[in-house]
């Protein structure tokens, strides 16, 4: 329960900018270019990806809790350059450490929380953690969303932020223990599933098996990055496109809030039904939910039903988000689980740079609507390719 609340931690540092930022774009940096204004999105997620895979490779060679402590400490200036920067190059700079830490905090609480769950809960340990990050990321929004429409875009928004990142690091550093010796025990008790030998899987081996080899795990990570392409859209177009139907900043913030906050509540039930009812269902359809609530918002009007959509949108992604995760472990032998949620998470987490650019050169082109429209239709590809493609994970050894 201590990392659920430091990961509750690390999902309000990242909060901070969800309803503001792109505002900021717009109101204060005057940039026109959706794909301009998305800059900040494309750098946070190649920063986040690479994190990912740095802390999944790092965790295991040096341990869990020195990996956490470094995400905070690299935090520390986020706040700083977001509330000073006199240009729009200092936000891009701060999306990147932002990136760095999101990837290896996020990712460490992730595998202590495998370590510690053991098999027969890892859904339920997935859902706790991710439904602790989202609810913080969703009640920050919220916060930030009123801080700005009372007290401007700067600097009271991101002093929030501020007081999240001393929080996360003193609990991190002060409170968190090592889990690394729990995945080592489960590990002396497993024939690794990905040689069927005991012998260890090397970086570059559990790269290619996790990204490409075996189905289940690349049908895992096609997904993920398509649902954090979702996100990358949902969080840089969004509010431009609430903010010109005339929405106001807190009826802006609102929406932005609504959504991952029904994705991280909704997580607290889908984590654990995936343990019982297996993960293969709950991603296929989550993916073709999110794809109908990304299509209502690109042609509906209104914000009683851009809020239907944005509930939709978070349901859709509670039934993936942790189920994926739990996928990973399932697969996964211990001895190299570490590494691979790293690679997961890279693949992932790249879906927001993927995501800003696709959706940003889509939305110059052709508005916003279009790009809406067309990634709703990626995302229902995606999820027939897991229902082709994946095999049940939940019996697998691991």
């Amino acid at each position: 329960m201590l990392l659920v609340a430091v990961n509750a931690l690390v999902g309000g540092t990242l909060g901070q900018e969800r309803t503001v930022l792109p505002l900021l774009a717009r109101q204060v940096f005057h940039l026109d270019l959706y794909t301009s204004a998305l800059t900040y999105i494309l750098a946070f997620g190649l920063a986040k990806a690479a994190a990912n895979y740095v802390a999944g490779t790092l965790s295991d060679r040096y341990g869990r809790k020195p990996v956490l402590v470094a995400g905070w400490l690299i935090a520390l200036p986020v706040p700083f350059l977001l509330i000073l920067g006199p240009s729009w190059g200092w936000v891009v700079a701060a999306n990147i450490i932002l990136g760095i830490n999101q990837g290896l905090t996020w990712s460490t609480t992730v595998i202590m929380k495998m370590d510690l769950a053991g098999p027969a809960r890892r859904g339920l340990a997935m859902g706790l953690n991710e439904a602790a990050g989202y609810l913080g990321l969703a009640a920050t929004a919220l916060a930030t969303g009123h801080l700005a429409a009372t007290h401007g875009l700067r600097p009271a928004p991101f002093l929030l932020g501020a007081a999240y990142i001393a929080l996360g690091l003193g609990l991190s550093a002060g409170a968190v223990r090592e889990t690394r010796q729990h995945a080592a025990a489960e590990a002396a008790g497993h024939v690794d599933p990905g040689t069927r030998t005991g012998a260890p899987l090397g970086n570059r081996e559990v790269l290619t098996l996790t990204s490409f080899r075996d189905r289940s795990l690349s049908s895992v990570c096609q997904a993920g990055m398509v649902n954090n392409l979702n996100d990358g859209l949902a969080w840089g177009l969004f509010p431009i496109l609430f903010a010109a139907a005339g929405l106001s900043v807190g009826h802006i913030g609102l929406l932005a809030a609504v959504y991952p906050a029904v994705w991280g509540a909704g997580q607290l039930v889908t984590g654990p039904l995936s343990d019982r009812i297996g993960r293969k269902m709950l991603i296929v359809v989550g993916m073709l939910i999110q794809a109908v609530a990304l299509a209502l918002t690109a042609w509906g009007h209104g914000f009683t039903l851009w809020l239907f959509a944005a509930v939709l949108l978070g349901a859709g992604t509670a039934m993936v988000y942790p189920t994926l995760l739990a996928a990973v472990g399932d697969v996964a032998h211990p001895a190299w689980r570490a590494r691979a949620v790293g690679v997961y998470r890279l693949w992932r987490d790249g879906g927001f740079a993927v995501g800003a650019l696709l959706s940003g050169l889509l939305a110059d082109a052709y508005g916003i609507p279009v790009a809406l429209a067309a990634v709703a239709g990626l995302t229902a590809g995606s999820g027939l390719l897991v229902a082709v493609r994946m095999r049940g994970t939940d019996h697998l050894p691991g």
